[in-house]
């Protein structure tokens, strides 16, 4: 498996001030007014004590306009109102916010279900009990592969044996913990023995996700799995997801694997239609950037994705009104290209997760990390590889540019080819 040098990462960027001012459609229609998001993940900070090389976001410093706290609890209010039935709280990293707590307190008491994920560095026992006696249903802790991988992967020195003893900290606080994983070419051979590190801590639920080229991980293409590696990869997670099972720890894969491969049905077996749907932004998802930023989902980037501030309109006007958050509610056939656009699944698909695709291409509508795609092209006798052609800018929620290079992995082309419909070639 591919490495990366063990540089010193550079100082977090200092995020530009919130996008403002956006412009909103002159009334809601009836189809924005019929979607209301179940879930909403909201950056409450970009500050952070990690310093994780994967980190799309590029946290560190805070933004330099985030929400007061006045500000977000009314903010909470308005999720109760629109609907939302649970909050997600992220970062950055949560608790270096002084009022979170405050921020638990307010969703739980507004009807809301409150959650967390964080890398678990400050996750001290103290901070356990009060996120406990705030209401917090679950925290997510993220492992990264084993204790090498995971601190080369976040970017400090014993961060591993931190989130170890964090997990450790909100089980004696009694919260109900989770895991999540992020799937590269470091943490992937890993995977094994991270199940049973958490079978062994108690975890109740493990969620795991492909790596996506984005901030920090567009700097390190190296790490990122290539779309022929998803053949290793699924048989893999198909044999752990029974492991979990077997051990009372349910695999819940994350919107970016997928999809519509032999392991569709095993690996989302708890999902309600028991397989992958489109992409949910703007449907039944909804982010939020610590400045008030609206997005119809968290890992979207800042620009073009967000739709409004909430300092500017309410949160039911963005969510309604603004042509970003209303992409796939509007979404049509003609939104593919490449490969997707020919695919017998396209319809159901839409190209799965947005946030993969277009942090490869700047577009929307095309994504080769796609299990599915990847058995096809190998029956083909092809296989496809992404190139960086132009690297990242550096600041917070960016992305590369990469190219697909399709290759041969059988001697015979034109029978390649044509096994392939005419869209794809």
């Amino acid at each position: 498996m591919s490495s990366i040098s063990p540089r010193s990462l550079p100082l977090a960027p200092k995020a530009p001030p919130g996008r403002r001012h956006l412009p909103l459609a002159g009334e809601a229609r009836a189809v924005d007014r019929a979607h209301r998001p179940v879930l909403a993940v909201w950056e409450t900070t970009l500050r952070c004590d990690l310093a994780c090389r994967h980190c799309g976001s590029r946290a560190g410093r805070e933004r330099p306009d985030e929400l007061s706290t006045e500000e977000s609890l009314d903010l909470v209010r308005q999720m109760a109102a629109l609907g939302v039935m649970e909050v997600t709280l992220i970062g950055g990293e949560a608790y270096l916010r002084p009022d979170w707590l405050d921020i638990i307190g307010a969703i739980r008491a507004a009807g809301m279900e409150c959650t967390m994920t964080t890398g678990g560095r400050g996750m001290t026992p103290e901070r356990a009990r009060g996120a406990f006696a705030a209401g917090i249903r679950s925290v997510s802790v993220s492992i990264d592969g084993g204790e090498a991988a995971h601190d080369q992967l976040r970017g400090v020195g014993g961060s591993y044996r931190s989130a170890i003893e964090a997990l450790a900290n909100l089980r004696a606080a009694g919260i109900p913990i989770t895991t999540n994983t992020q799937i590269n070419r470091l943490s992937m051979t890993d995977l094994p023995s991270v199940l049973e590190t958490i079978i062994d801590a108690g975890v109740c639920g493990w969620q795991v996700m492909l790596t996506v080229a984005m901030g920090r991980a567009a700097d390190h293409p190296e790490i990122l799995l290539q779309p022929y590696e998803l053949l290793d990869l699924f048989p893999l997670l198909a044999r752990l997801k029974q492991r979990g099972s077997e051990a009372g720890v349910t695999m819940w894969p994350g919107n970016n694997i997928g999809y519509f491969g032999p392991y569709e049905s095993l690996l989302r077996a708890e999902f309600p239609r028991g397989h992958m749907s489109h992409c949910g932004a703007g449907c039944t998802t909804l982010g939020i950037e610590a400045d008030g930023a609206i997005k119809g989902c968290p890992s979207l980037q800042t620009v073009p994705w967000t739709g409004g501030n909430i300092r500017d309109a309410s949160l039911q006007d963005i969510w309604e009104r603004a042509a970003p958050l209303r992409y796939m509610r509007d979404w049509t056939p003609d939104d593919l290209w490449g490969y997707c656009r020919g695919c017998y699944y396209a319809q159901d698909c839409r190209a799965g997760c947005t946030w993969t695709g277009f942090s490869l291409f700047g577009k929307a509508g095309n994504n080769p990390l796609c299990h599915h795609r990847a058995l096809e092209m190998d029956k083909a006798g092809l296989r496809e590889r992404l190139v960086r052609v132009a690297p990242a800018p550096g600041v917070p929620f960016d992305h590369a540019q990469f190219e697909i290079i399709v290759e041969e992995t059988r001697h015979d082309p034109l029978a390649a080819l044509s096994q392939l419909p005419p869209s794809r070639q």
